[in-house]
């Protein structure tokens, strides 16, 4: 019981994305440790040296070139962990890729690297288990694509670099060298101090120049596909349906009971807005008038029409929370429109009534009611039915 209570503390206090994108920089640091203790170990006290060009060939002297996907795979889990942290689906797609490479290239150089294997692949099936976490696609997922894809091309081109070095003119020797020609390279300037002269590294520079402009191109579009992609639906959801927010019914939800009350509003012709909290997953069709946002919030309750709503319905699967919209209902609705409140559990009955919704509305209660009766042989009347629909507020 202590453990189990540990370990529910730790879940509480440390969200899962969090917990995985850690065990994935983890893994990214096993790749590199090589190239850090070499560093380290070189300037044990001095970390303001790790820019100078004899750390940077020690890292690199470190790995070896045929070790170089130990670092590109090492510095690719670093940075999608970030990514992880940000829940984007991207990062997940690219980490799994990644840790797949990983365990393959442990089982390459297979010298001891058991332990690592599997705590490689079991990461991967929790990656795969836990898919449903990470579904945002933003901005920030472009911007770590566009990051991590500029950033393997960088180590590709500094370790090439090097290995090439006596066969450019003045030969590349050092990594601050090899950094500013991976840079010129990529970018297509083409200053022309430093220039190849052997068929290989000729054959290198232009894999630079065509993976730069290709790897440019994709990250623009990355970036810039969101931005567009995400003011069009804006604007296209804009003058689609503020037109209809009047004489509407506003839905604060996506319980069960809640997307069937859409369904059977929308099957009788009614207009129907929905409220759904930010990164809430939820299954009301394509198509939804769908708000994103706190419905506590007066702001989002405007911006879905409150005040000229017929019905506003907190049917969220938290009872504190449905008492807070209808709170923040009152303040913005007009006094046609009518606050509707569904109570989870029946021993908040007596909350949400005080905060004087015009109906609450309790399955539990009801269908006690209704199986009692049933059972009874009582009648099952419309009065009956009003009382537990609406209900007078009782007191303390």
């Amino acid at each position: 019981m202590l453990m189990r209570n540990q370990v529910k503390r730790i879940h509480d206090s440390l969200p899962l994305h969090w917990l995985l994108a850690i065990l994935v920089a983890i893994n990214g640091y096993t790749l590199l440790r090589p190239g850090v203790s070499a560093v380290l170990a070189l300037r044990p006290h001095a970390w303001s040296g790790w820019l100078t060009s004899d750390s940077l060939n020690v890292f690199v002297n470190s790995f070896g070139l045929v070790e170089v996907p130990r670092l590109m795979l090492g510095i690719g889990l670093q940075i999608m962990a970030a990514g992880l942290i940000f829940k984007a689906r991207l990062a997940w797609t690219v980490s799994l890729v990644l840790l797949v490479s990983t365990a393959g290239f442990f089982v390459w150089r297979s010298d001891g690297h058991s332990d690592l294997i599997a705590y490689t692949i079991v990461l991967a099936v929790m990656l795969v288990v836990y898919w449903r976490r990470f579904d945002r696609s933003s901005l920030a997922a472009g911007s770590l694509f566009a990051l991590v894809s500029i950033a393997s091309l960088l180590v590709y081109a500094v370790f090439g670099a090097l290995y090439l070095g006596d066969e450019f003119q003045p030969p590349i020797t050092d990594g601050i060298t090899a950094f500013y020609f991976s840079i010129v390279s990529m970018s297509t300037v083409g200053f022309g101090d430093i220039t190849p002269h052997t068929s290989a590294s000729r054959l290198f520079t232009a894999s630079i120049i065509i993976l730069g402009i290709s790897i440019f191109a994709t990250s623009i579009s990355a970036i810039a596909g969101p931005i567009i992609g995400g003011n069009l639906r804006r604007l296209v959801k804009g003058k689609a349906h503020t037109p209809m927010r009047k004489q509407h019914i506003i839905i604060a939800g996506v319980t069960p009971l809640a997307q069937n009350v859409y369904t059977a509003l929308r099957a009788r012709g009614h207009e129907v807005t929905v409220i759904v909290a930010p990164e809430i997953q939820h299954g009301y069709p394509e198509g939804t008038d769908l708000i994103e946002g706190d419905a506590t919030d007066t702001a989002v309750l405007e911006a879905a029409g409150a005040h000229d709503a017929l019905y506003i319905m907190a049917l969220r699967s938290d009872d504190s929370e449905n008492a807070f919209i209808i709170l923040a209902a009152k303040e913005v609705c007009s006094g046609k429109t009518q606050t509707v409140a569904l109570a989870n559990t029946t021993t908040h009955l007596k909350k949400i009534k005080r905060v004087g919704p015009d109906m609450v509305f309790s399955l539990q209660a009801l269908g006690a009611e209704i199986l009692s009766r049933t059972v009874a042989g009582e009648v099952i009347d419309n009065e009956m039915i009003a009382n537990l629909l609406f209900p007078s507020a009782e007191p303390e």
